[in-house]
């Protein structure tokens, strides 16, 4: 017969093994070439856009979806309707991304013999617009996930310039982190800044693509945290890695875009290099958001 003392300690440690071995699962927003719209915990789609090869996205805090490809940005509802259009000007080639501000304006960047960024009203007039410096003639590669701080200014990574700058509403360059540090492999490690993201304690998260890499930026632009490929020898997570999303818990989620078949397109890594959440199903992942944590929506503006 069982001890009473050991009963108890059977009862604490059966829950706590239990809990031990939940399983992370997230719905989230995927903007990818075969796919564009949302997926369930269990991965299976749940909301299809009806369009795919999206560059950017946000599920907005009304439900819509506001989603850039190419050649235009549409705000929708679930039931597909349109509630916003933006389309792209004859003055460029793609559009590169899309964010909904605060102000209730739409920020979007179109890259071309003309870059810009520009915060356009809802009723599709130019409110703002920033000509961009990215240093190539080479639309496709001149800039990617450009984002609006708290402050007003814009933060810009542009590939080929190996730096993500930020921008004034003026267009005036008043900060620069280079990506081709030494400590980052130098210029041959070719890490082209895709994703730049400025965190709440004022350090910036930038996606490495060619790279293989995330890397973490002080105010001052020096490396205070990086994990890549060199982590996960036989694993290599990395791949092509874009968007990126920094979660509320402190992990950061990544988009590797070039992986293929079953490897990981999407993973969830914790400061100590832990990866405790991945996906590997069917759709390529150029752009994220994680929307709910086992059941559970993800709280606050999505820093990604």
């Amino acid at each position: 017969m069982m001890k009473p003392l050991a009963f108890t300690l059977a009862l604490i440690l059966v829950p706590l093994a239990l809990q031990a071995d939940d399983e992370i699962r997230h719905s989230f927003f995927i903007a990818g070439p075969t796919f564009t719209g949302i997926l369930g915990e269990d991965g299976a789609e749940i909301w299809n856009s009806g369009k795919p090869a999206a560059r950017d996205g946000f599920v907005l805090p009304n439900g819509n979806v506001l989603i850039a490809w190419s050649d235009e940005v549409r705000e929708m509802q679930r039931d597909l309707t349109v509630v916003f259009h933006y389309k792209l000007s004859a003055d460029n080639k793609e559009i590169g991304t899309v964010e909904r501000l605060d102000n209730g304006r739409t920020l979007i960047t179109e890259l071309g013999p003309k870059p810009r960024l520009m915060e356009v009203s809802a009723n599709g007039n130019f409110a703002v617009g920033v000509p961009l410096q990215p240093e190539t003639d080479n639309a496709h590669m001149q800039t990617r996930m450009a984002r609006r701080l708290p402050s007003g200014d814009y933060l810009v990574p542009h590939l080929l310039a190996f730096a993500v700058k930020q921008y004034t509403p003026k267009g005036e360059i008043v900060k620069t982190f280079k990506t081709d540090l030494d400590q980052l492999g130098g210029r041959a490690a070719e890490n082209w800044p895709f994703t730049a993201i400025r965190l709440e304690n004022g350090n910036t998260l930038v996606n490495l693509t060619h790279g293989n890499k995330t890397a973490e930026f002080d105010a001052e632009g020096k490396v205070v945290w990086k994990v890549g490929n060199d982590d996960f020898p036989d694993l290599k997570p990395f791949d092509d890695p874009c968007g990126g999303q920094r979660l509320p818990n402190g992990n950061t989620v990544i988009a590797s875009y070039h992986a293929s078949g079953e490897a990981i397109k999407v993973f969830e890594i914790t400061r100590d290099k832990k990866i405790v959440w991945k996906y590997s199903g069917p759709h390529r992942a150029h752009e994220i958001q994680v929307l709910t944590t086992n059941g559970k929506p993800v709280e606050g503006k999505p820093m990604k």
